[in-house]
């Protein structure tokens, strides 16, 4: 795959029938450095959507619906004759990325394997028996008379999971066990002698097995050849934007207030209490409590203060109310005030810096006598119970998030408690602070609307 910069051609647009790629080998395209990034960005949205959707537990009708609207939603091009272009660029830029350490060849193996397998469901069944003989899998339909000598047993277990029973021309593949496990554990598939019968219908179980396979020895060979060449040869031009790629926030801007236009001191304790999340609240409190906050907490609340609204002057005239307790108006005057402006834009590259994301936070690595980061991850069991307690999350709720933190889905965490302070759904997660307080204030003072 070859990475050229932009230098647009008008192409002919032809009726593409979508098919579903098997991702054997990188394909010989040249590829602009914008598509580069944009493809990949796209292709991860879908997959964190599929992530989210996994951790929330949705029904597997639920996260079909789900798959469909995410890949139209961030998939399609407007010349139909790249849409598959897109999608194989996008995967093995993703493939490159997602190489590089254990955790993230785990996840990314995870949800492309979803991800197939959902698509590969909605195929033909004329589709699927060619993805089928694509995969050059040794194994055969069996004969017509093995089929009537367990077409009985067949049948007991279509029953069982409730399907229909198998008809004279049924198509069955007999397996090892071993290749289909998903179908083993959940008992849906007859077993002898150590094989598996495989029903038309459940291939996918096979196939996305293989997929799997492939997709894992894969990433393995990638992240030799991304440790052993392309990241020094690249160092330029690709390599810094494979690494960000991996935590990048997806979400929309929120270095301007959005729909609330801006926060006056007065009233910032009252929006503290009902729409900062945990993260913002608890540095907010710290910052009341002991009137000094460490560099890292004061970039963190800073930059969301902004976000949300509090004018350059109102954060100057709150931050030395604080730290005036503390050290002394002169000091901060002279130690504490510049790095205000400065993420205003106001000093040094006059840069209009962001807030933080989910992400970005969650990466973070407070030390002793920090208190920024994500307290669904740095936060011990009995601190972060007292806090969700404190903005008043009950017992069953708070169940259901400790069991998001424990196995670290901590947006999901933080969301459920969006959720349960709230008393309604937020479908779209939580994946940025500044959305917190903006989908809380949206919540708490809904705009009338003056035709009624």
């Amino acid at each position: 795959m070859e990475i050229i910069r932009s230098q647009r051609r008008p192409s002919k647009v032809d009726d593409v029938v979508s098919t579903l790629p098997l991702y054997r080998s990188a394909p010989p395209l040249q590829v602009r450095l914008e598509d580069f990034e944009l493809f990949a960005i796209d292709r991860l949205r879908v997959l964190k959507g599929i992530s989210d959707g996994l951790s929330r537990g949705k029904k597997p009708d639920e996260m079909e619906k789900l798959v469909i609207d995410l890949w139209k939603a961030n998939m399609r091009h407007p010349q139909a004759s790249e849409f598959v272009n897109k999608d194989i660029i996008s995967h093995f830029v993703l493939r490159l990325v997602y190489c590089r350490t254990e955790d993230l060849r785990k996840w990314f193996l995870s949800m492309e394997t979803a991800l197939f397998r959902h698509r590969f469901r909605l195929e033909t069944p004329e589709a699927q028996r060619v993805l089928l003989s694509e995969f050059d899998h040794p194994y055969k339909a069996v004969s017509h008379a093995e089929f009537e000598s367990v077409k009985e047993k067949l049948g007991q277990v279509a029953r069982s999971i409730g399907q229909s029973l198998p008809s004279a021309d049924a198509i069955y593949f007999k397996v090892p066990f071993e290749e289909v496990p998903e179908l083993v554990a959940g008992r849906r598939v007859f077993l002898q002698k150590g094989h598996a019968y495989v029903a038309m219908n459940q291939v996918v179980s096979l196939v996305v097995t293989q997929f799997r396979s492939h997709l894992s020895k894969a990433l393995v060979l990638t992240n030799r050849k991304w440790t052993s060449t392309i990241r020094e040869q690249e160092k330029e031009r690709l390599t810094p934007i494979v690494e960000a790629l991996s935590t990048s926030y997806l979400g929309p801007d929120y270095s301007q207030p959005r729909e609330f236009v801006e926060i006056s001191i007065k009233d910032i304790d009252q929006v503290a209490n009902s729409s900062f999340p945990l993260c913002m609240r608890h540095l907010f409190e710290k910052l009341r409590e002991d009137h000094h906050l460490k560099h890292g907490g004061r970039m963190q609340l800073g930059l969301f203060l902004k976000g949300v609204g509090l004018k350059l002057d109102d954060a100057l005239a709150f931050w030395k109310a604080e730290f005036s307790q503390k050290v002394g108006s002169e000091r901060f005057d002279k130690e504490y005030a510049y790095s205000i402006r400065h993420n205003y834009g106001k000093e040094g590259k006059r840069t209009d810096y962001t807030p933080y994301s989910c992400q970005k936070i969650i990466s973070s690595t407070p030390g002793v006598g920090d208190h920024h980061g994500c307290p669904y991850r740095h936060f011990s069991e009995e601190n972060l119970r007292a806090a969700l307690g404190k903005m008043g999350v009950g017992n069953r709720a708070m169940e259901d998030v400790m069991d998001k933190v424990r196995n670290r889905h901590y947006q999901l965490a933080c969301t459920l408690t969006f959720e349960a302070v709230h008393g309604t759904s937020c479908d779209a997660g939580i994946n940025h602070p500044n959305q917190y307080f903006s989908d809380s204030q949206k919540i708490l003072h809904p705009k009338v609307d003056p035709a009624r």
